[in-house]
């Protein structure tokens, strides 16, 4: 019987930083190894883009915000080093770093897909919530409005807000309903429902 078992090959982060500065096609890391990312729906994109809106426009101009194009980049307390990009990244202040990625962040969110949801909640959540200026972590459904938020000051303990709760960022000062950044997809994620005959 052969052997299916092979040996993945591991790359440093350098290594993985300076490929993907000409890369044609975005890919994430962790702990050595890279993982080509799959492109989003147009519901995925349609609610990130509704809530990137909401946090621009409320920014102060000492902090700015970006939809899925800017790297986070971290290491964890096993030395764990990671990059991802979240699908929106706020931070304040000077970057002191490098044009192409971030080490301060005060507030990641990650919109949810089949694709992606294990990942989301499992490491990108351990590893997230090991950066040291991370006030917040959000994840947002993209099936059904809801959201969960992560804050530091509570021990990363999830929070739970549905479609009419109302739900404040603390790490940037906003406070929305939760539908509000569904509005352009009421109807595919169920708040606009046909009245029963």
């Amino acid at each position: 019987m052969p052997n299916l078992a092979h040996k993945l090959e591991t790359i440093s982060l350098a290594d993985y930083l300076s490929h993907e500065m000409d890369a044609t096609e975005r890919s994430e890391y962790a702990n050595g190894l890279v993982y080509a990312m799959a492109g989003a729906s147009e519901l995925h994109n349609t609610i990130t883009g509704d809530l990137y809106a909401h946090i621009n426009l409320h920014l102060p101009t000492s902090c700015r915000v970006w939809q899925s194009d800017m790297k986070v980049v971290g290491k964890t307390a096993d030395d764990t080093t990671f990059a991802y990009y979240p699908d929106i990244m706020a931070a304040c202040g000077e970057n002191t770093d490098h044009p192409y990625y971030r080490t301060n962040p005060l507030l990641i969110v990650e919109v949810l897909s089949n694709s992606t949801q294990r990942i989301d909640l499992l490491e990108k959540y351990k590893h997230y919530t090991q950066i040291p200026s991370l006030i917040e972590y959000v994840v947002v459904s993209q099936d059904t409005p809801f959201l969960k938020i992560f804050r530091r000051r509570t021990n990363w303990q999830a929070e739970d807000f549905y479609a009419e709760d109302h739900f404040t960022l603390e790490s940037v000062g906003l406070t929305l309903q939760v539908q509000q950044i569904y509005r352009r997809v009421r109807k595919e994620v169920g708040l606009d429902m046909p009245a029963p005959h």
